[in-house]
């Protein structure tokens, strides 16, 4: 793994695309700061470092989609799989990397809050902001997990990049869309069955087993059409509930504010797990295709 973390950490310097999203990312940040904390003496770091999370809509695709989307452009995929060197290295080693590059400007935020107390900040506070960070980073891994995620499955960088952004905006405004759909049994029962379908394609795209997928599809269909018939106050606002669940910066506020939540650290990290784990399968099924 240290290998392929080392190659791929420094392709990022060898090229200004590592530079460019770290500049990126300081300019905006930087910009926020000087307009809530500065400008306007708003004490707390962390508030101005939540607003700036649409950034991560942008530069995270910028990051991922070339991370194995170009491998098999270059057709230097398959040395990576005939290499003496586990999937699961491939996969950490490349995430590793990129996980760096994001941590850089991390670092440097850690010093903002310190300006601060010298325009009377209280020393007390220096804790939020700084768990705020940590959250900030947090939501940087998991997103970067998702994106890292999209480049397995696709060909296309770009292709790989729309579908990131289009991923990330869904978590962004998730909220906002769950308390515009309709909470009904019908609404849910319908949201729900969409939901089963799109799991039974992704299914199919891991495994390409066609059986297996329309299986599980068919079955969860079902079992959710048994619930409607019998007991359909279940999914009373179940669709509303399952799209909130997919609002990842929406769970930044808690550690914003200074209270450190371990079922948002769960959260973030279950998300980061699970899309490196769907990422090493995409990459096994591809390797012995």
């Amino acid at each position: 793994m240290s290998a392929v973390y080392k190659k791929e950490l420094k392709s990022w310097f060898v090229s200004p695309m590592g530079y460019v999203i770290v500049a990126f990312l300081f300019a905006i940040v930087g910009l926020y700061f000087t307009i809530y904390n500065l400008q306007n003496q708003y004490p707390w770091f962390g508030v101005g470092l939540e607003n700036t999370a649409f950034v991560l809509m942008i530069i995270v695709p910028l990051i991922t989609m070339r991370m194995m989307a170009d491998e098999r452009r270059q057709k230097t995929d398959q040395l990576l799989y005939t290499a003496p060197v586990k999937i699961i290295d491939i996969v950490l080693g490349k995430y590793f990397a990129v996980v760096t590059v994001f941590a850089i400007p991390m670092l440097v935020f850690l010093v903002y809050p310190l300006i601060l107390l010298g325009f009377g900040k209280p020393a007390s506070s220096l804790a939020m902001d700084y768990v705020a960070i940590a959250g900030y980073f947090l939501l940087g891994a998991a997103s970067l997990a998702v994106g890292f995620y999209v480049s397995a499955v696709t060909e296309n960088q770009v292709l790989a990049a729309v579908l990131s952004f289009g991923l990330l905006l869904l978590s962004y405004f998730s909220t906002s869309l769950a308390a515009i759909i309709p909470s009904d049994p019908v609404s849910s029962l319908i949201g729900v069955a969409i939901v089963i379908c799109l799991l039974a394609v992704l299914i199919y795209i891991m495994t390409k087993n066609l059986l297996l997928a329309a299986g599980v599809g068919l079955g969860l269909e079902a079992v959710l059409a048994v619930v409607f018939l019998l007991r359909r106050s279940l999914l009373q606002g179940l669709i509303n509930r399952i799209i909130a669940v997919l609002g990842m910066p929406d769970r930044l506020n808690n550690l914003v504010y200074g209270e450190l939540d371990l079922t948002v650290v769960v959260y973030y990290l279950s998300v980061i797990f699970l899309f490196l784990f769907l990422s090493v399968q995409a990459i096994y099924k591809r390797r012995w295709s």
